[in-house]
């Protein structure tokens, strides 16, 4: 693939995830009147980490986009960190509420595992604040790449594991396809981390990663929040 294509598919790409990403959002937030009570604090836990998620998104892939319409990443090196500074802090934020998700959803305490997931976001949060990170450079740091995404791994694959495990055992369809769909995105996601700086076709991973995320959203828009015909339609059949 060329790098002028490549440009053109991931522009096309970004645009249309973030109409996809906001949409999701935008209905959560329209139809919160209608979530079951049952089903109220998680899905607003939910609705919290999707927002972040396209918050900082709209940051990242937005700026590149950006960045691409005005002679590329390079030229804009300044601009391509502050949007990949921007998901790196409300993707962090993203995964401490996917912890508290599955505490409300399963009724289970944070126990020791819980408190290191969200100890693990902390860390990140500190560690992405240090100057070394050097997030005006378009390529951050190898080395110091892989220390502040070793936090986010562990919070990513560790709440995969609550929730896979806890769903298995609670028949919870929604939140064990929410753990598969984490499950996708770190499969994607690690090669990135570890091949992306001497490989960087590689990058173009993070679209099949992204579109799990995206996933992950649609699965919670639709077992939390349904449509009032729905509702209407169920309470006739009852």
């Amino acid at each position: 693939m060329s790098e002028e294509l490549r440009m053109w598919v991931e522009m096309i790409f970004n645009v249309s995830y973030l109409v996809v990403i906001w949409s999701m959002v935008v209905l959560m937030t329209l139809r919160k009147a209608q979530v079951s009570p049952q089903n109220q604090k998680v899905a607003n836990r939910m609705r919290w980490a999707f927002l972040l998620l396209a918050l900082g998104d709209t940051g990242h892939v937005g700026f590149r986009v950006v960045a691409y319409a005005a002679g590329g990443l390079e030229a804009n090196p300044v601009l391509v960190g502050a949007g990949a500074l921007s998901t790196a802090y409300t993707v962090t934020f993203f995964y401490m509420l996917m912890v508290d998700a599955w505490r409300l959803r399963f009724k289970k305490p944070l126990g020791w595992f819980g408190w290191l997931l969200l100890a693990a976001g902390v860390a990140r949060l500190i560690v992405m604040a240090v100057p070394q990170n050097q997030w005006w450079q378009v390529t951050p740091p190898y080395q110091m790449s892989l220390f502040r995404n070793s936090f986010l791994v562990l919070q990513g694959l560790g709440i995969m594991v609550l929730i896979l495990r806890d769903a298995a055992r609670e028949q919870d369809g929604p939140f064990r396809w929410v753990g598969i769909m984490i499950a996708i995105s770190y499969l994607f996601y690690v090669p990135v981390i570890l091949f992306v700086s001497r490989v960087p076709m590689l990058g173009m991973l993070m679209i099949p990663k992204t579109c799990a995320y995206l996933g992950a959203a649609l699965i919670a828009y639709r077992a939390f929040y349904p449509a009032r015909v729905n509702q209407s339609a169920q309470a006739m059949a009852n």
